[in-house]
């Protein structure tokens, strides 16, 4: 009956006074599974979650995903601190929607530290946000915008440098220790220095004298030499040194550098490892000529998934324009993740040979040619492949004709999101090996009613029988008891 209850509870048809109903006390089981379900909420039911007696219920709004993010704010003021602390920590099983600015706002204001450590990691405050911060007259909201110190201009900087809340002044300054040698010994404490996580992630970032530099040559330590490589601080006759080390996985961070000396570059280019004639490959300075003169192997291994644009400072799209028409296929990835990029660079990029390529640019445009969407499901099995479906413009009619009959599971699984299927193909898909697709099929709204309702009794697609929407009201009400 669990199941039942839980299929109701998802069902995007289910009315309003049976939503309220399933708030109550007996149905205690399925509370989470309705706070957390993906079809919207009447306006009453958004009201009775958010001011339920119970936390659990109101915590699940908070980590909903699918809401919009305006909803899940409603309980930025919850009494309890365990709702709060599941609005700041961002939902994972997606890409990261942000919350709207007066929300961060208050919570910023209001929150404990506990949560707000959540917040910042959370994803969810746009890049925008902390820039327009920078002068906002509540401190704790200003503190946050040292975190995007390199894009603030020189009176922005000097203003939060200058703050007359001490902890948004102290903040600041310790930005700046970045870039400050000194600043950083004194933190190391006495050479040698104990190695920790601490202790790593200066001598990584922040800027280094020539004493810890000398320190790091002769320590024993075997990330020295990766540590030396990748700062961006270090000395240039010390990265010289490194471009012929023994370890492939040092040579790359050179290689990557924007001060690295031209004959260097062209040694990297000639390194018998293709991890780092890869990395060298896109350097802003090389022709394309010379791009296409280094032997670089590029992967076609990975998730080539969404990337959280709000967090991060759109690109430049004289560069985007640049990249899309590079014949490198690493500058053109760039390129296609680019959510502005225009309409003739989408279409060209749309048909490049290059899978990485095509399937950044579906997971990462608001406009994708549908063909492309519907391409890269087929042709890409990177962990976001099932999001392509979920896109406005994925090209579902048609899909029961061409897929009801596919030998491979995850294809014959699109027949199922066409809104036409025929309701034989429906009927005949709810008996599928693949339970995947048999949900799917219970659940659509062309599956003959004789059929739907036998499915409600029919054990494991009982739940999704009651997710379908053309299912009765008055059936609906009897599974209440």
């Amino acid at each position: 009956m669990t199941a039942l209850l839980e299929g109701l509870a998802v069902n995007p048809a289910a009315p309003r006074d049976l939503l309220l109903r399933l708030l109550e006390p007996e149905y205690e089981g399925v509370w989470t599974t309705l706070a957390s379900r993906r079809a919207s909420f009447p306006d009453e039911v958004t009201a009775a979650i958010v001011h339920h007696p119970h936390p659990r219920v109101r915590g699940a709004l908070a980590r909903n995903p699918f809401v919009d993010p305006e909803v899940r704010g409603l309980v930025v003021d919850d009494p309890e601190w365990i709702v709060r602390a599941r609005l700041a920590h961002s939902p994972r099983t997606r890409p990261v929607r942000p919350l709207p600015d007066p929300v961060i706002d208050r919570m910023l204001t209001t929150y404990d530290d506990d949560c707000l450590q959540e917040l910042f990691f959370s994803r969810q405050i746009p890049f925008r946000f902390l820039l327009s911060r920078v002068r906002h007259p509540v401190a704790s909201v200003r503190q946050p915008a040292v975190n995007v110190w390199t894009h603030l201009s020189d009176g922005e900087r000097a203003a939060l440098l200058r703050d007359p809340h001490p902890r948004v002044r102290e903040s600041a300054r310790r930005v700046l220790e970045t870039d400050d040698a000194g600043a950083m010994e004194r933190r190391l404490g006495p050479l040698p220095a104990q190695r920790n996580h601490g202790t790593t992630g200066i001598l990584v970032n922040h800027r280094l004298s020539r004493t810890v530099v000398d320190w790091l040559l002769h320590d024993t330590d075997r990330d020295n030499s990766w540590i030396l490589a990748h700062n961006h601080s270090t000395p240039p006759d010390v990265v010289a040194g490194l471009v012929d080390h023994p370890d492939p996985a040092v040579r790359p961070e050179p290689a990557r550098r924007d001060d690295l000396d031209r004959a260097l570059v062209d040694v990297l280019a000639r390194d018998p490892d293709p991890r780092v004639r890869t990395a060298v490959s896109v350097r802003p300075e090389l022709t394309e000529d010379e791009r296409a003169a280094i032997d670089c192997t590029v992967d076609t291994d990975e998730d080539f998934g969404p990337l959280e644009h709000h967090t991060r400072p759109a690109p430049d799209p004289a560069a985007s324009a640049s990249y899309a028409r590079s014949r490198h296929p690493l500058l053109r990835r760039r390129a296609a993740k680019d959510p502005a990029l225009p309409a003739a660079l989408v279409a060209l990029l749309a048909r490049d040979e290059d899978l990485g390529v095509r399937v950044l640019l579906a997971h990462n445009h608001p406009a994708p040619p549908p063909e492309l969407l519907l391409r890269s499901y087929l042709e890409h099995r990177g962990p976001a492949r099932d999001l392509l479906t979920e896109h406005p413009r994925f090209p579902v009619a048609g899909l029961g004709a061409r897929f009801a009959d596919a030998a491979v599971p995850d294809e014959r699984r699109l027949a199922v999101l066409d809104p036409e299927v025929a309701p034989t193909v429906a009927d005949r898909l709810t008996r599928a090996p693949d339970p995947a697709i048999r949900a799917g099929a219970a659940r659509h709204p062309r599956l003959p009613g004789g059929r739907l309702l036998a499915l409600l009794a029919a054990g494991d697609l009982g739940g999704p029988a009651a997710a379908n929407p053309t299912l009765p009201v008055a059936v609906m009400q009897g599974l209440l008891g």
